[in-house]
């Protein structure tokens, strides 16, 4: 299995922090407004906190054997030719945060080329090449949509440089999205070209 942080050479990009981080959660909570699409459509999530300007490659938050826990499985995720994501946790943090970790595979027996539309549709996410900042969350108690974090540059808080996936390799993922609020505990997680599922939040 492949480690996306040490896959691409380059050290992780840590998660704002501290007031920050507050500031952060609180400017792009349910950034993109009503769920159903019937009220104005989806806002895309603007610039705020004080992360660094410098783009890294994102690794998944680590556990306590030194990597993610991929031991639970929350959903399975199918579709864009050939490719699977095992969500394996959907997880709050006093900062605000919610984090998503999981397990692309490519299932196929030829390499894969990841979808354009994992970058998503923003014109500051593409510039910052591929990742998956086109991954969603949707309340559909609440209908709101929740976007990827992103950093003061437009950066997104999640997995960057997946553009292949070799036959057969999988590759640990992750997400961080601004936490809804206590009282959900079920959001759907939405990412382009691939079913959507439903997973427990912790």
């Amino acid at each position: 299995m492949a480690f996306m942080g040490m896959r691409c050479g380059a050290t992780a990009r840590k998660a704002v922090t501290g007031t920050a981080a507050m500031t952060l959660a609180f400017l792009l909570t349910a950034c993109g407004g009503d769920a159903g699409g019937d009220e104005g459509g989806e806002k895309a999530p603007g610039k705020a906190g004080s992360a660094s300007s410098a783009p890294a490659t994102q690794a998944p938050p680590e556990g306590e054997g030194g990597g993610p826990d991929t031991s639970k499985t929350l959903a399975t995720l199918n579709g864009a030719g050939g490719f699977e994501l095992v969500i394996h946790s959907a997880a709050r943090d006093q900062g605000g945060f919610l984090t998503v970790t999981g397990t692309l595979k490519n299932t196929t027996s030829e390499t894969l080329d990841a979808p354009l539309e994992w970058n998503g549709e923003e014109i500051q996410v593409k510039k910052t090449g591929p990742s998956f900042a086109g991954a969603t969350l949707i309340d559909k108690t609440d209908k709101k949509r929740y976007y990827v974090l992103r950093d003061t540059e437009g950066y997104p808080l999640t997995t960057t440089g997946v553009t292949t996936v070799k036959a057969g390799e999988s590759i640990v993922i992750f997400a961080q999205f601004p936490a809804p609020p206590a009282t959900t505990t079920q959001v759907e997680f939405q990412l382009p070209k691939l079913s959507p599922a439903t997973i427990e939040l912790s």
